[in-house]
């Protein structure tokens, strides 16, 4: 039987290799396989920190998007699929934004997070018409995860983005002179052959998920949703984080406990607007004014209150 070029194209990838640390994994002892996976794992944050300088482009480009109300759309297939649709899901109540900013997608639709969605994956169409049910624009940003840079489902996605006028982003697991498409910037972390071949769910997924923390969070300090290093436009969903966001007030503004609850239900639950009236004394109104007027940056909107005094 003749190999088919699906089977010679994995047969070349750096994420479908075998590693020859682990050839004897099935017989070690269990702390010697535990060592061997945390060394594994150590390669993964030397391998993300060689695409600082991608992963800073993709970042200006996707604060860009949404200082013009553009969104972050990720697409990916299985656990790809699964850590961006994760990324997307963190955001409205980390940072405050709208449901629909960030989105994530995976191949096969939601069922596909728990239960594996056969072939779906396989055709570029499926990607396609993601897209057009997004109604993606120019004013978009579409970031393909796929560990082997060769996931039909994704490539179909970022061509019909492209052709839409949007901004395309990849992270792959796989060198980047590989890369068999166009995108404006391809992110691409290698950290080498996984313990166990193929199972990019391992080192891949981790050093996918590092950089997906970097491009939403980044982001989002770069939109004026962090105060130093506190996030302040967090949603106040459960108990948990009614006392956490007490606490963020209490640090940035240095004052009690009653106090940090009094400003939080004068802003009524918002923890920007918090902080300024406890640093300011000034009302909700006017505290928010200052920090509208300064597109939300929280440290600017109090250096403009402090010219006025």
């Amino acid at each position: 039987m003749t190999k088919n070029n699906l089977f010679e194209e994995l047969s070349a990838l750096i994420t479908e290799s075998r590693n020859p640390d682990s050839y004897e994994i099935d017989v070690m002892d269990t702390k010697d396989i535990v060592r061997l996976f945390n060394s594994e794992d150590k390669k993964v944050s030397l391998a993300v920190e060689k695409e600082i300088p991608y992963i800073a482009q993709a970042v200006e480009i996707i604060t860009e998007a949404f200082k013009k109300g553009g969104r972050l759309i990720y697409v990916g297939a299985g656990t790809s699929g699964r850590l961006g649709v994760l990324d997307a899901a963190e955001c409205p109540p980390t940072f405050g934004v709208e449901t629909g900013m960030v989105i994530g997608r995976i191949a096969g639709g939601y069922k596909a997070l728990s239960v594996a969605v056969e072939g779906y994956e396989d055709y570029p169409k499926n990607g396609v018409k993601d897209i057009v049910d997004l109604n993606v624009s120019d004013k978009d940003v579409v970031c393909g995860i796929a560990a082997s840079r060769r996931t039909p489902y994704v490539i179909g996605a970022l061509a019909e983005a492209k052709r839409r006028g949007a901004k395309t982003i990849t992270v792959v697991c796989n060198p980047r002179e590989h890369l068999q498409y166009d995108v404006d910037v391809a992110i691409c972390p290698v950290p080498g052959p996984e313990v166990i071949m193929g199972s990019t769910r391992l080192k891949s997924a981790t050093a996918q998920k590092m950089v997906l923390n970097m491009l939403t969070s980044i982001s989002m300090i770069k939109i004026g949703k962090v105060y130093e290093n506190m996030m302040i436009d967090l949603q106040l969903n459960n108990k948990k984080l009614v006392e956490r966001s007490k606490r963020i007030i209490m640090l940035a503004a240095d004052v009690n406990y009653d106090r940090a609850a009094k400003c939080l239900d004068l802003a009524n639950g918002h923890v920007k607007t918090a902080i300024f009236i406890a640093l300011t004394d000034t009302t909700p109104a006017e505290s928010k004014k200052f920090i509208d007027d300064n597109e939300g940056f929280l440290k600017k909107a109090l250096n403009a209150w402090r010219e006025t005094k």
